[in-house]
């Protein structure tokens, strides 16, 4: 059966064993297609219970005497999500603060144990957050930023930074490199385990942002030897906008760093309110300060979903949507004049494609507004389209790929004005 048949999206739908978890999320439009799970994922219909139950019932009731179960909830909450979507053991894992703050935090803390080094590495493509918190980082310590121009296609396919195309940047000064799990704009996979390795070979140490990673495919973080790593928890993890981010520090290293940020939930005797700094041991020695318990609660009920599903069958469903788009796309799409920018193999991409065309914002507006079919742009030309594995329906994604090369065939997005929300 061709992709092109409606029908052979209806069977991968009949097959697919993750098919129930649609039901239960919020869907409060059934003809809209949602294809930015990539940018926020869809609402738990447990998360509207977990939430009423903790102010009803914990926060209403207990007031401040919640804290003595609440103080350390960023903990488990990490134990949890690092089960359910890192491929990591217990303790060294925190759910906490923004993933901005996070990668501040263990960024630097690479750079200061590797006391002599001067230069710092990333990639012209990785998140504008990633690349302003480097540059900031490097005009305060007198440090080299060297950037990686992997948007130029003679040196990255793709963006993709491969061990090939880091290696010429690589040597004894070098303290961090820190790349995108899945590069936010194309959808392009780095291979952890190879990078790490061969930037620990030469002496430093990887910092890795899974933003557009964690709750799509499984990371195997401890498995790939990863030292450091950071991630949001509400694009494929569902837990909504704003929802606290997490960190990961293998046990390998977590005595030998120190983050910048010396809050009072890092020091060891906590409630002793001592004059002098001491860290506290384990994972809880990187926590700033008081976890976000409405946040975490968000936390704990989609990667509660993530851990019942198994993150392995999420990757797999992951994979079979991108290559059903992907195919869509070669029937439909490359004729229109649409360009792919995510590779066809199936261990270099995500859960998200990218495509490329002179027209792609305008086309974002009019999906939204004309096909009721929800993607997101990014600069300057690139149309995100995501399948979110538990959320997501087979069916959905091949009504909105119709759905776009009708729109874009018949020249009815060209009568949308572009603009009228700052956010794209």
């Amino acid at each position: 059966m061709n992709a092109t048949d409606r029908e052979y999206a209806q069977e991968l739908d009949r097959n697919d064993p993750l098919a129930h978890y649609k039901s239960q999320f919020v869907v409060s439009d059934p003809d809209m297609c949602y294809l930015d799970g990539n940018s926020l994922g869809r609402l738990p219909k447990a998360t509207i219970t977990a939430i009423n139950e903790f102010m009803t019932r914990e926060w209403g009731p207990e007031v401040v005497t919640g804290w003595g179960h609440w103080v350390d909830e960023a903990q488990p909450t990490g134990d949890l999500l690092a089960a359910a979507a890192l491929g990591a053991g217990p303790g060294q894992t925190l759910v906490c603060d923004t993933t901005s703050v996070n990668f501040y935090q263990l960024c630097l803390a690479a750079i200061h144990a590797r006391p002599g080094r001067k230069t710092i590495i990333t990639d012209a493509a990785n998140f504008p957050t990633d690349r302003y918190i480097l540059e900031g980082i490097a005009k305060q310590f007198k440090l080299n930023l060297l950037i990686i121009n992997n948007e130029d296609s003679a040196i990255a396919t793709h963006e993709r930074i491969t061990p090939e195309v880091l290696a010429p940047y690589l040597n004894d000064d070098v303290a961090l490199v820190t790349l995108e799990v899945i590069q936010y704009r194309s959808g392009a996979r780095s291979d952890m385990k190879a990078i790490t390795d061969q930037v620990r070979a030469i002496g430093g140490l990887v910092v890795w942002d899974a933003s557009h990673a964690v709750g799509a495919i499984n990371l195997n973080l401890d498995a790939n030897g990863v030292d450091l790593c950071v991630g949001c928890t509400y694009k494929y993890g569902n837990s909504g906008p704003g929802s606290p981010a997490w960190l990961y520090v293998s046990t390998r290293i977590q005595q030998e760093l120190q983050v910048p940020i010396q809050g009072w939930f890092a020091q060891g005797a906590q409630f002793e309110m001592g004059p002098v700094f001491e860290k506290a041991d384990g994972i809880r020695g990187f926590q700033i300060a008081s976890p976000s318990l409405m946040g975490i609660r968000c936390v704990q009920t989609a990667f509660s979903m993530i851990k019942e599903a198994g993150i392995d069958l999420v990757e797999v469903k992951a994979g079979l949507g991108t290559q059903m788009m992907i195919e869509l796309y070669d029937a439909w799409l490359k004729p229109l004049g649409v360009e792919l920018n995510t590779s066809r193999n199936p261990k270099e991409r995500g859960g998200h494609i990218s495509l490329v065309h002179p027209d792609a914002s305008q086309i974002c507006v009019a999906l939204r507004q004309i096909a009721n079919v929800i993607p997101d742009y990014r600069t300057p030309n690139s149309i995100r389209l995501a399948i979110s594995p538990l959320a997501t329906s087979y069916v959905e994604v091949w009504d909105g790929f119709a759905r776009m090369r009708d729109l874009i065939e018949s020249g009815a997005y060209k009568t949308v004005k572009e603009g009228g929300s700052r956010v794209t």
